[in-house]
């Protein structure tokens, strides 16, 4: 009897949400925002709470938080609810970018990491193109000429800058606004024709690209943007540590990123 009254009040409160959306949109009124605002900023604290790990110390939660409920309303003005997409889905993306960028405008990562950064990548896809599949580690280490050891080591220096992320910009994109991101490649069916194309041939770039990863980094991948799972709960589901965790994490993502770069690069020669 007390799951049918909880799943009742959920649903009478998912219409009332969905009531002031459609005020909202038809009139545009300044309260009515300031009103999804306050019902959607959990989420900005659950996505600051995941950007802010292994970032360090004095880095503020509270600045991320503030940071991203301008990502927050961006995301609330820009929304078209007849998308066939979550509210939750859509505005992830641009809370977490927008936190990203004031990070990076505060420029705290040393440049010797982002281009560690880029050094994976390149050999990722000059790998990927040679081999036609996923390089492995001790692959991706003779590439570099370096040790598996050294490798995992800038993987783990990386991934604690927190800008490794799968809903990243992906290169070549230039700025935020002008860029695109994974996220970005979720369908707008207002697009035109040229537009759709162009984003369907993107999901299908990624859905390549994703098929090529190892079961590890799909499991990874998964639990983490999908399940919401934490590293170190990944961690405990694999039986590996946290940090072995970020290197899985940010190895695929690096692969994402660089087979993405790589494929924009082809199509604009």
């Amino acid at each position: 009897m007390t799951d049918v009254g909880t799943e009742r009040e959920a649903a009478v409160a998912q219409e009332a949400i969905n009531a002031l959306w459609i005020e909202y949109k038809s009139t545009g009124e300044r309260v009515l925002r300031d009103k999804l605002i306050v019902h959607y900023a959990p989420l900005v604290k659950t996505v600051a709470g995941r950007v802010s790990t292994g970032l360090p110390r004095s880095i503020e939660q509270a600045d991320l938080v503030s940071y991203g409920m301008f990502g927050l309303i961006d995301a609330i003005e820009k929304f078209d609810p007849s998308r066939n997409i979550r509210f939750e889905t859509y505005a992830i993306t641009r809370i977490k970018g927008t936190i990203i960028d004031e990070l990076r405008a505060i420029d705290w990562v040393p440049r010797s990491v982002r281009a560690k950064s880029r050094a994976i990548e390149k050999a990722i896809a000059e790998l990927e193109a040679k081999l036609r599949r996923s390089p492995t580690d001790a692959e991706i280490a003779e590439q570099m000429g370096v040790t598996e050891k050294e490798l995992q080591d800038t993987l783990s220096q990386v991934s604690f800058t927190g800008l490794v992320a799968l809903d990243d910009m992906l290169p070549g994109g230039g700025d935020r606004s002008g860029g695109t991101t994974i996220g970005d490649t979720v369908a707008d069916k207002g697009s035109g024709p040229m537009a759709a194309y162009e984003v369907e041939e993107m999901r299908q770039i990624l859905a390549d690209a994703v098929n090529r990863l190892s079961e590890r980094e799909k499991i990874v991948l998964t639990l983490y943007y999908y399940e919401g799972l934490t590293l170190a709960e990944i961690g405990q589901v694999l039986g590996v540590t946290e940090s072995r965790v970020c290197q899985i994490h940010t190895k695929a993502v690096l692969q994402l990123r660089s087979k993405m770069s790589w494929t924009r690069r082809d199509e604009m020669v």
